[in-house]
């Protein structure tokens, strides 16, 4: 990938400023600048991935989302990129060239965002805003465990990012059940992430984003990833639509001591084994490049 910044990579701080919900990122999936929403400052989730580099055993300083506040503190983020104001700035200044736009507005942050209790309201305040500054080109981007799908809400506000030059990157880190728990630590079923996952994708293509690492030294066994590619099998089978596998390996700090990340060449051949068992496009992301 050209123009590397690995610390800058590497830094994805939910904090800007004074900002409590909009923050900048330089994504290495993005391959730009990603503006973040927060919407779990609370730092609640439901799911407790490994590999997350959420503490969630410190204390939470925020317990409730300003909507007032996120529309203006995105406004200005809009601006301060837009106008190229952030490259002026610490840590921003050293960017490369190319990397030096707006790629998207993603729901990310401390926690899955889909169990915001006005998710579709936020959606719909955000696509106003990238509207009202003309900026029909940026993604709205959804980084999602699909664990909400099945609501009738959520797949209201799926059809939201349809709308406006969305795309949806849904979880799927496992082949099997075993695997996935000790992965996701959740008691939401392995089964209702899949069935989610397809019936979302039977509507519009989606982004499958897989993150493997290294658990007390090991990595993911052959045998998972030849489960992992027949569940990507499965959900094209049930007329389901992919139109890229992110596989990518720990970039941050994990909260977890005991998790690491893979080799490069790791990423490689999952990346090989997910092209030549399946037929769909996939791309890599290493740890070295955050």
């Amino acid at each position: 990938m050209s123009g590397r910044s690995p610390s800058l990579y590497a830094d994805h701080s939910r904090q800007h400023r004074e900002n409590r919900f909009v923050y900048p990122v330089l994504s290495r999936r993005s391959q730009g600048i990603s503006v973040g929403i927060n919407l779990n400052p609370d730092k609640v989730c439901n799911f407790d991935c490994i590999y997350c580099q959420v503490n969630r055993q410190s204390d939470a300083e925020t317990l409730f989302v300003d909507t007032g506040r996120l529309r203006t503190e995105l406004e200005g983020m809009l601006q301060y990129v837009a106008s190229e104001a952030i490259f002026r700035d610490e840590p921003f200044a050293n960017v490369a060239a190319p990397l030096r736009r707006i790629n998207d507005i993603a729901f990310s942050g401390d926690g899955e965002p889909t169990t915001y209790r006005n998710f579709a309201d936020i959606v719909r305040q955000v696509a106003d805003c990238k509207r009202a500054y003309a900026l029909d080109e940026v993604k709205l981007v959804l980084i999602t465990n699909a664990s909400m799908f099945h609501r009738p809400a959520i797949r209201q506000a799926l059809e939201l990012f349809d709308q406006n030059n969305g795309e949806i990157w849904a979880k799927l880190e496992a082949g099997t059940d075993e695997y996935y728990q000790l992965i996701e630590r959740t008691k939401i079923p392995f089964r209702r992430v899949l069935d989610n996952i397809t019936a979302a994708a039977r509507i519009r293509p989606l982004v499958i984003q897989s993150l493997f690492m290294r658990v007390e030294g090991n990595p993911p066994s052959a045998d998972e990833i030849t489960a992992f590619c027949g569940r990507l099998n499965a959900i094209g089978a049930a007329g389901g639509r992919i139109k890229l596998v992110q596989v990518y390996t720990v970039a941050r700090r994990p909260a977890e001591d005991f998790v690491a990340p893979l080799r490069d060449d790791e990423v490689d051949q999952i990346v090989t084994e997910v092209v030549n068992r399946t037929g769909l496009i996939a791309e890599a992301y290493y740890g070295g490049t955050a």
